[in-house]
This record gives C-alpha cells, structure tokens and sequence, in this order.
C-alpha cells in the first residue's frame, strides 16, 4: 500500500463525513480539482488504503455484534481482505502485530446470520484459524 498524504488523509475524512457527497463538491473544500480527487481516491481503492464505501446506520439497526480474529497463511493477507471486503455484514477490518493477522468487527441480524458469516470467512482461501467474541455491552 502506497504511503498517504495530507491530501489523501483530508480526502478520506471527507467521504467519512459523507461518502455520497458528490466529487466537486469534496474536491472543493480541499482546494483540489475535481478530477485530481477522482484520481487520488481511484488511486487509494486500487491500493487497498480505500477498503470500500459503506452505510452508517444506528446501532440498532444490527442486533448483534461480534469481534472476530483471524489468523491469516503466509502472504495472503491482501487476497483475504479483499474477498472479506465482498462480506456486508462486515462493519470494520483491522490488521494487528498480535497473535491475529486481522481483526474485524461484524454486525448482523441473528445468530443463524452470523453462524452463515464466521462460515464464510473460515472458507476464505489463506484463513488458517480465527477466534469469535460477541460483543454483549458497551461502556
């Protein structure tokens, strides 16, 4: 993954703030044009800085939550995040220097929907081992 800039970082702050807003209107508030915006964000997908665009919806809009360790083969990491990128249910990615290669958090209906997902993610080629936690309450 290519290095971010100050430019790169004030882009992904932006479509945080509002991934629908329309490219001029982002590319306008940081003093870039339009087409330099659409080329830095392509830029950032391909590279995996820019995992995908998403909806933020109130916390109880998924019943259940979920942490999820996953322990990844060799130097398949890339190939894994972008075949769990595919996975709806999952709300955010995480690499880590622990025991665990990844760690993501997953939101879903039900715990049959969540069984479908861990089951999902276990058949991911280069996922050697994972661990799952609900998440009961938050402080």
């Amino acid at each position: 993954m290519q290095a971010l800039d100050s430019t790169d970082r004030r882009l992904i702050a932006e479509l945080r703030q509002d991934g629908r807003a329309p490219m001029a209107r982002i590319a306008g508030r940081l003093g870039i044009s339009r087409a330099t915006a659409e080329k830095r964000v392509a830029r950032m997908i391909e590279s995996g800085a820019i995992l995908g665009f998403t909806v933020r919806a109130r916390e109880e809009a998924s019943a259940i939550r979920a942490v999820m360790m996953i322990e990844v083969a060799g130097r398949t990491t890339r190939e894994v995040v972008r075949h769990l990128k595919d996975l709806p249910e999952l709300h955010t990615l995480h690499t880590t220097n622990g025991g665990w290669d990844l760690v993501a958090e997953i939101r879903v209906e039900s715990l049959p929907d969540l069984d479908r997902v861990l089951r999902e993610v276990r058949l991911i080629d280069g996922v050697l081992n994972s661990e799952t936690s609900l998440l009961l309450s938050s402080a």
